[in-house]
């Protein structure tokens, strides 16, 4: 009696892998090399197949999923025999999607899943949602409103120069019995405004010279240059004009005349107390170059060779750069702006009928 029960129970099939890969049923080669079936494979077929598998996932491609049970089914025909899988020029095996993409898993996503990005499922569900901001109609954005359609027509900016000066009724007193001249002028709420003398720097003029000039025109007094008590400037809008104005103060010994308002630009002058002129003056950065001047004086009584040093390099004659600029700037002041240039259409040739020009 033989040992192999193959041999006395033909109704069951060999369950053998060397058997029926090497041979058919008959005993009789197998077509293709022999390919295992599924249950069956051996380790390194079944590394080549993850491996395809992987490559698979990786490049995005291949064919409809199909799950290992029926790859299996398709190795094994249906008399028991084992068929390979097509195979390429290349001698490997042949991926079912013929674009040489492994197989994938029947849980994997498919490849419009994978580029579909978190963003835009989110941003679907909030346009599905009636009630959310990205549901509602875009609208159009408007266009800036223009400053000149508002507040009319663009203001034409202008830079002055003035110079002027607070006058001192002695300088050598002591300090409380100091006093200023102050000009005073009503605004258009009738409200008088203290302010210091000041006027435009003229052509051929310096500064220094100009604060003397200005100082007598609107105060009737007459002084000379002590020492400079520094610039200051701002801003105002006067008959259509932005008006950048900038004023050079000095302090001035008074020499001689008398206080008068005869000038057109002025309503009244005043002796001030200098103790009083920071709660006289209007304006406050006048305010402070009177608090300023406090310690000029001061340094200057203390030191009589410094006083005489001072009013000696102030008397100049002849304006620098800056004055004539200045001094220019100043004479076009009145002048109007100009006009801007009206565009020049261009013509354009007319055509005939024939489409000549």
């Amino acid at each position: 009696m033989s040992a192999d029960p193959s041999l006395q129970r033909p109704d069951v099939e060999p369950d053998g892998p060397a058997a029926d890969a090497a041979t058919g049923r008959n005993g009789s080669p197998a077509k293709g090399g022999g390919q295992q079936p599924a249950s069956g494979q051996s380790a390194r077929a079944r590394h080549n197949r993850r491996g395809r598998r992987r490559r698979g996932r990786r490049s995005g491609r291949g064919g409809g999923q199909q799950p290992a049970d029926s790859k299996a089914d398709e190795a094994t025909s249906a008399n028991g025999q084992s068929k390979p899988p097509p195979k390429n020029g290349s001698g490997q095996p042949k991926s079912p999607s013929g674009k040489g993409g492994g197989t994938k898993n029947p849980g994997s996503p498919s490849a419009t899943d994978r580029r579909t990005k978190p963003s835009d499922l989110a941003s679907r569900a909030r346009r599905s949602n009636p009630n959310s901001p990205a549901s509602m109609p875009r609208t159009k954005r408007r266009a800036g409103r223009k400053p000149e359609a508002e507040n009319g027509p663009r203001l034409h900016t202008v830079r002055e120069t003035s110079a002027g000066g607070l006058v001192l009724s002695d300088i050598d007193a002591p300090f409380g019995e100091l006093s200023a001249a102050l000009i005073g002028r009503i605004d258009r709420r009738g409200r008088m405004m203290w302010s210091l003398p000041k006027g435009h720097i003229e052509t051929g003029e310096t500064a220094e010279q100009t604060a003397m000039r200005e100082v007598a025109e609107e105060t009737g007094i007459e002084g000379t240059i002590v020492a400079p008590l520094g610039k200051i400037d701002y801003w105002f809008v006067s008959e259509g004009r932005r008006i950048h104005k900038t004023v050079h103060h000095y302090l001035l010994r008074f020499t001689g005349g008398e206080l008068s308002d005869a000038d057109y630009e002025v309503s009244a002058v005043a002796w001030v107390p200098l103790t009083e002129l920071p709660r006289r003056l209007t304006y406050s950065d006048e305010r402070r170059l009177a608090r300023m001047a406090e310690s000029v004086i001061a340094d200057l009584q203390s030191d009589p060779h410094r006083l005489a040093q001072s009013e000696a390099s102030c008397l100049r004659t002849e304006p620098n750069d800056y004055e004539k600029a200045a001094a220019a700037r100043n004479q076009r002041r009145n002048e109007p702006p100009p006009a801007p240039k009206p565009r020049r259409r261009r013509r354009r040739p007319r055509r005939t009928a024939s489409g000549e020009s």
